[in-house]
């Protein structure tokens, strides 16, 4: 499953260079011209990285993310300005902002700075399970022995999803956003099934909310 990325730049011109510089590095990227769009889409999809212009119609990328933030969404963020004061650079990092690249903007250095920023977010990507270890970047499922559970890419998504919310319950509209790329036809049949193959490894820790979606209450070692 691919990366998804938000990108966030009122420059149409510069807006699809980016987008069709990060497809071919394999990212899945939403594009938008103006904050009120993006802040659209971070309701229908969950991202893996924003990439936020400063300067924008209506409110700046500053305030987008300061939103976000207290909001609850702690998505790694990179803002990409014209501005060379270094207030601004404070300001940006003190929303939340995790890396600041000034314009004009290098692709194969911003490239890094993503790869980089993705690294550190998922480098202790680690989560134990009670007799269970999910390795996150690689997406896979381990028993106390260390030996590889062979279960889909799909089957971890889910049950990441689902350990990440905290005990909260997830919705079916997030998992179908979640597991299914856009153009992919989404199949509730196999929601289902991803569920009983993960109640036979987690038989009481997963609730069915009927109707809502499911909740999972993680047992740490």
């Amino acid at each position: 499953m691919s990366l998804k990325i938000l990108l966030l730049e009122d420059d149409k011109l510069f807006n699809e260079t980016l987008e069709d510089f990060l497809e071919e590095e394999g990212f899945e990227v939403v594009t938008a011209l103006d904050p009120y769009s993006a802040l659209d889409a971070t309701y229908e999809m969950r991202f893996d990285l924003y990439l936020f212009d400063v300067q924008l119609p209506y409110e700046s990328g500053f305030s987008l993310l300061k939103n976000l933030r207290e909001a609850g969404d702690h998505t790694p963020t990179i803002f990409m300005t014209s501005r060379e004061d270094k207030s601004s650079m404070v300001e940006g990092f003190n929303v939340g902002g995790d890396d600041y690249m000034k314009k004009p903007i290098d692709l194969d250095e911003l490239l890094l700075r993503i790869k980089a920023l993705l690294r550190r977010e998922y480098r202790h990507d680690e989560i134990s399970l009670g007799e269970f270890r999910i390795d996150c970047s690689a997406k896979e499922l381990y028993d106390k022995e260390g030996r590889l559970i062979k279960v889909s890419n799909k089957v971890i998504e889910l049950l990441l999803l689902l350990v990440r919310a905290n005990g909260e319950v997830v919705r079916h509209e997030e998992i179908e956003k979640s597991l299914w790329h856009t153009d992919e036809e989404i199949s509730l049949g196999a929601i289902r099934v991803y569920i009983a193959t993960l109640k036979k490894y987690f038989p009481n820790a997963i609730t069915n909310i009927r109707g809502i979606g499911y909740r999972f209450i993680p047992k740490r070692s």
